[in-house]
């Protein structure tokens, strides 16, 4: 449990790998706050600039300085319950090499291309170089909105292009193939997971976390809770009979085995299961299926969707994106849509035909 300071200094806590730091701000509040550093004396650096700003706002009435630490600082505290957490701390890690200590009232877009330079330089990809840069501008509106701070934000503008993502998803008979695979494994839960990832698209951690409290039998449906889900939102996930009769299974496993385990894919032990690749890709091997990855099942689920003809609007709402953007990369899958679009012209043509146009359809 991590230990309430009262004290001017620094400080550990059993709780955090960082220094942090306890001071009195201007207004005579007493703060807390991790230095985000390992190093001591760099977290003795950052206390003392802390405390020299404080200084200069009580006495002076300066406007203090925004560095990138404490813009930093504010932001990881905002997201400290996320489960993206420690991919936000290494991009702040890799930000801090570029702008450690820069007056984030300064910051300028020449500043952020330089670094955009910088990473293309060390052989990063567009997609990498936006994940971070993405995290810069989300901690700069955050002090922006909630701390009202008066910083500029030369990300927004700036972020790069990136191409299209993978797609790759397995005919119905593949899929079939693959559950047989699952179901000739030592693992008791591997075909009800793949069935259940390929009718409803649920991310694989939203199925390895699922508790049997969220499962509505009766209603035939999955609840996930906003902490749980990419997006941080509330999602009603349905279930099709397929699904329903892999939970079922589920069930009847855990009432023979386990019957107070709470979470519904569980090892044959009882323990949790947090990957499950190996298995995955041993049954892959097992019916030839190459270049195939756990999260493709949600690829195939939504690929199977679009190709039935289900609108992007509820691909998007089933899968939980944030937006139709994302689920625009299914729309190829789609080509009648584009096809009864341009049957529209030759309606419109027929229409409005000139009557010599008519007279040689009719002698024709």
């Amino acid at each position: 449990m991590a230990k309430r300071n009262d004290k001017d200094g620094l400080y550990q806590r059993a709780d955090s790998p960082f220094w942090w730091g306890s001071f009195i701000d201007s207004r005579g509040k007493r703060i807390r706050c991790s230095t985000g550093t390992k190093e001591r004396k760099e977290a003795e650096a950052l206390l003392s600039q802390w405390k020299t700003q404080t200084y200069q706002e009580r006495e002076w009435g300066r406007e203090p300085v925004r560095t990138f630490e404490d813009t930093m600082v504010h932001y990881l505290r905002h997201v400290s319950d996320r489960r993206s957490l420690p991919s936000i701390q290494c991009f702040v890690s890799a930000l801090r090499v570029a702008f450690a200590g820069k007056d984030m009232t300064h910051l300028e877009g020449s500043e952020i291309m330089e670094y955009v330079g910088r990473r293309k330089d060390a052989g990063l990809a567009n997609s990498s170089i936006n994940r971070e840069l993405e995290v810069l501008s989300a901690a700069i509106n955050y002090v922006r909105h909630y701390l009202e701070w008066k910083i500029p934000n030369p990300v927004e503008g700036r972020m790069l292009k990136e191409p299209q993502g993978r797609v790759r998803w397995l005919r119905h008979e593949e899929a079939d193939k693959l559950v047989e695979a699952a179901r000739s494994s030592r693992s008791p839960y591997l075909a009800d997971l793949i069935i259940l990832a390929l009718n409803t698209g649920m991310r694989r951690n939203e199925m390895l976390g699922l508790r049997w409290t969220q499962v509505d039998l009766k209603s035939s449906t999955i609840h996930l809770e906003a902490v749980e889900t990419k997006s941080g939102k509330y999602r009603s996930v349905p279930l099709n009979q397929t699904a329903r009769k892999a939970l079922l299974a589920r069930a009847r496993w855990r009432a023979e085995n386990l019957p107070d385990c709470p979470l519904v894919f569980v090892k044959k032990d009882g323990k949790r299961v947090y990957d499950a690749r190996k298995g995955f890709l041993a049954a892959c091997a097992k019916v030839g299926i190459e270049d195939f990855r756990f999260h493709d099942l949600r690829h195939t689920c939504a690929a199977w969707l679009v190709t039935a003809g289900v609108p992007l609007t509820e691909v998007r709402d089933l899968l939980g994106h944030s937006s139709v953007t994302m689920t625009e990369r299914y729309a190829h899958l789609a080509p009648d849509r584009i096809r009864y679009a341009v049957t529209v012209l030759d309606e419109s043509r027929s229409r409005h035909a000139e009557p010599d146009d008519i007279r040689c359809a009719a002698v024709s």
